[in-house]
């Protein structure tokens, strides 16, 4: 159990990690470094790498945002199996449509309480 704990806290870390590098020595702009990461979750579900990486990080690959780009890819993957091209749009958002919903809903609430700037 605390193995588990251990390597989800460190897998973690270490995107993180490769997101503030990303920003101090690569200079990039916070979302470059967002699609950047998402396009990295992407890339390693297509070649079959990432269910592996959650199986031995656990919530430490699917908590950041690389796992982001995983559900894009493994939604528009398995719907293309079953119902072709148009599958491939639609599994993309049947997976990934409540995170992206509460995205927009929490940032709709904290734009009301906060007051953002710009």
């Amino acid at each position: 159990m605390f193995a588990m704990f251990f390597w989800a806290f460190v897998v973690g870390g270490i995107i993180c990690v490769i997101g503030q590098l990303l920003f101090d020595v690569a200079k990039l702009t916070p979302g470059h470094t967002l699609s950047l990461l998402v396009v990295i979750g992407a890339i390693l579900d297509g070649m079959g790498l990432y269910e592996p990486f959650t199986d031995f990080a656990g919530a430490g690959a699917t908590i950041p945002i690389t796992s982001f780009g995983n559900s894009l890819v493994h939604g528009a993957l398995q719907e293309a199996d079953q119902h072709g091209i148009v599958g491939v749009l639609t599994g993309m958002f049947e997976i990934t449509s409540s995170g992206i919903s509460a995205a927009i809903i929490f940032g709709f609430i904290g734009a009301l309480i906060f007051k953002p700037k710009g």
